[in-house]
């Protein structure tokens, strides 16, 4: 086993107390001790101890790590196959093996030694992580990684590969529950603002990490390799692009934005512009990264789970340790609803919290192969010929993980919606007309959410957080086709065209009275 280290805060002001007498006979991790600040401390957040001349913070976890070495680290992850029974599974394989499904040919999932994170008590864990919280200190100034020992244990933090993702925003969308919902409980938790503009960045950067340390032990690993409707590929190649590890991306023509090509691209990533849609894109990377030294990035590899699921923890920390009765998340290939649930199964299985949330997951009706297959009851799962869908992300007819989702939404008493085009494009403007600028991911969740409401199953006071997973800067023309009411057989209801004008002062005076007249005081 390789010994990672956790670095100690030199700013958090309170002593984090161990518990005196450990659920398990091991010894207390000391590094696991949080240092009070000194009164010479920076007054800009900075840690004190990164301002010694000619440091930057990566020098300075050394230096940490070499003044006061973790005794009896004895916190691990290994792969499983998953949902396998603890009792009789025989099956496991370390984190630095190259391996992407069980030997039953099933997916992994990547487990924790829940004993030895229960050595110390939830309220330890939660004191822990808000310490973190705002800091630059290598590599804990991430939503990540300052969850670290929840994530990947084991890696050394001179491997992890960060560009202080997470820590994203959750915002009260009080104009939007109360206008168009009756809420006033409606939050948004936007992980689109992020280092490449969408939550991809928070798997991200634990598999490139991971790959990081595998090259560094001359694992036979080229570069890494993804299947994208965008947003992967963005993530993927930005963070390659950090640790200088070759990115190889395949996408589907003409079936992605702008904005989300041209990251790649920018970011040195080898594009293969496929003629076919993402199912056959990730049917190609599967096949070729069984045959040439590629590592494979798309959410059948279960490292990406494990940056994601913190999302989940960060909502809770966001609400004081709070469990919100409702959480909503588009979904396409499935990787990210079970990535909520894991996180926030984990906070309730160590003490964190008493209970986990309601998960709801959205799809598009053009494809909603999940949808289907709730509606039937769990009978059969079919795999759909995507359609087109102006929430591209998720136009995935046949989702790699479809098993985690539904685990995550039995588990979690869950329920799956869908919206159509036009529903998820209103959706959208109308959240947009109340100060934000979503995605049409965010369209397809907050229509389910309307389809709720009006169903009565989420009531008028439920704590409910949408997850917006994508930025609405990249995906501008899907807005501009909607307020130009340039869309076939779309009636764009909540469109907002500008007004021409002749350039004289009474033409713009009789266009402004006329607005004024119109408009609710």
């Amino acid at each position: 086993m390789s010994s990672s280290y956790l670095l100690q805060s030199p700013n958090f002001s309170t002593n984090l107390k161990l518990p005196s007498k450990p659920s398990t006979p091991t010894a207390t991790p000391c590094s696991l001790s949080v240092k009070a600040s000194s009164s010479s401390s920076s007054s800009n957040n900075t840690p004190a101890s990164t301002a010694s001349k000619g440091n930057n913070i990566r020098d300075e976890a050394r230096r940490q790590y070499l003044t006061n070495p973790p005794q009896n680290q004895n916190f691990s992850a290994i792969y499983v196959p998953f949902n396998a029974d603890p009792v009789t599974n025989t099956e496991s394989y370390s984190l630095d093996e190259i391996v992407y499904r069980s030997q039953s040919g099933g997916l992994l999932d990547v487990q924790h030694d829940i004993s030895a994170l229960k050595a110390f008590p939830g309220s330890y864990w939660r004191a822990l992580f808000d310490s973190r919280v705002g800091k630059t200190t290598w590599p804990y100034g991430s939503g990540v990684w300052s969850k670290k020992e929840w994530v990947l244990p084991e890696i050394s933090s001179d491997d992890i590969v960060s560009a202080f993702e997470g820590n994203s925003n959750l915002f009260w969308a009080e104009r939007l529950g109360k206008h168009f919902l009756e809420m006033n409980e409606l939050w948004v938790k936007h992980c689109g603002i992020s280092h490449t503009g969408s939550f991809k960045d928070l798997g991200m950067t634990v598999l490139v990490s991971q790959v990081n340390r595998l090259r560094k032990m001359n694992k036979p690993v080229f570069g890494v390799g993804c299947a994208s409707t965008g947003d992967t590929s963005a993530a993927l190649s930005a963070y390659c692009a950090s640790a200088g590890i070759p990115s190889i991306v395949f996408l589907p023509a003409n079936k992605i934005s702008i904005a989300q090509l041209v990251q790649p691209i920018a970011n040195g990533a080898f594009v293969l512009s496929v003629d076919t849609d993402f199912d056959g894109c990730m049917q190609l990377i599967r096949e070729v990264t069984s045959e040439l030294p590629i590592y494979l990035a798309n959410s059948l590899n279960s490292l990406r789970i494990e940056g994601q699921k913190t999302a989940a923890i960060e909502i809770l920390q966001q609400f004081d340790w709070e469990v919100p009765d409702w959480v909503i998340i588009p979904g396409g290939n499935l990787g990210n609803i079970y990535a909520f649930y894991k996180g926030f199964h984990m906070c309730k299985e160590l003490g964190l919290v008493d209970k986990i949330p309601r998960l709801v997951c959205a799809q598009a009706a053009n494809a909603n192969p999940l949808y289907l297959y709730y509606k039937s009851g769990w009978k059969e799962f079919k795999a759909v010929k995507a359609s087109g869908t102006f929430a591209s992300a998720i136009q995935i007819g046949d989702p790699v993980s479809i098993d985690r989702a539904v685990y995550a939404l039995k588990q979690s008493n869950g329920i799956v919606e869908e919206a159509t085009e036009e529903e998820l494009m209103d959706a959208m403007a109308q959240a947009d007309s109340t100060g934000m600028f979503i995605c049409p991911h965010t369209g397809v969740a907050l229509t389910a959410l309307m389809k709720l409401r009006k169903s009565g199953v989420i009531g008028p006071t439920d704590r409910t957080v949408v997850v917006s997973t994508a930025h609405g800067l990249k995906f501008t023309q899907s807005k501009i086709d909607y307020h130009s009411n340039n869309i076939k057989e779309m009636a764009c209801r909540f469109a907002n065209p500008p007004v021409s004008v002749k350039a004289d002062f009474g033409s713009v005076m009789d266009v402004l009275k006329k607005y004024l007249s119109k408009t609710p005081k």
